[in-house]
């Protein structure tokens, strides 16, 4: 997420959580839970100054990249804690400080040339359990001609 200082200093800071932690309010308003963090603030004080940021949202494994233009809304947990329920992530422990609500402006689906497909560890398991089950298949089927061969000796 890029903000700006009251001077206009650009600040750029990652923002991310588990699978889902982006949630969709209606269909111009995204929110987020923000975590404590390292209790630098910088992000949130430019906010303060000016409600205006750019995200830039990866999806490496579809080589996808979206550009939002928003404006920023940011509440306090212990002010807001209906929005804050609706963006808890469940069983995510992290301390939630504050509900980020980005209103969006404008959007683009960005070129996807030059990313680079990654994928999570879950992502990987997923689309291999298939051929470990396959290979599990295949050994316990050789220890069976193995043993078939072994008693025809």
């Amino acid at each position: 997420m890029a903000t700006v200082n009251e001077d206009g200093q650009p600040y750029v800071q990652f923002r991310g959580g588990p699978q889902g932690f982006l949630k969709v309010i209606d269909d111009r308003t995204l929110g987020y839970a923000d975590f404590r963090g390292n209790l630098q603030y910088i992000s949130v004080g430019n906010l303060k100054a000016n409600d205006k940021a750019a995200l830039f949202l990866m999806d490496y494994a579809n080589q996808a990249r979206l550009k939002l233009i928003v404006r920023v809304e940011v509440k306090d947990a212990k002010d807001a804690p209906e929005i804050i329920e609706k963006l808890t992530m469940p069983g995510y422990k992290a301390k939630i400080e504050r509900a980020m609500i980005l209103h969006v402006e404008a959007f683009d689906w960005n070129c996807p040339q030059h990313i680079t497909p990654r994928y999570t560890v879950e992502e990987i398991r997923s689309l291999t359990a298939p051929l470990h089950e396959h290979i599990e298949k295949l050994e316990r089927e050789i220890e069976k001609l193995k043993m078939k061969e072994g008693a025809g000796k």
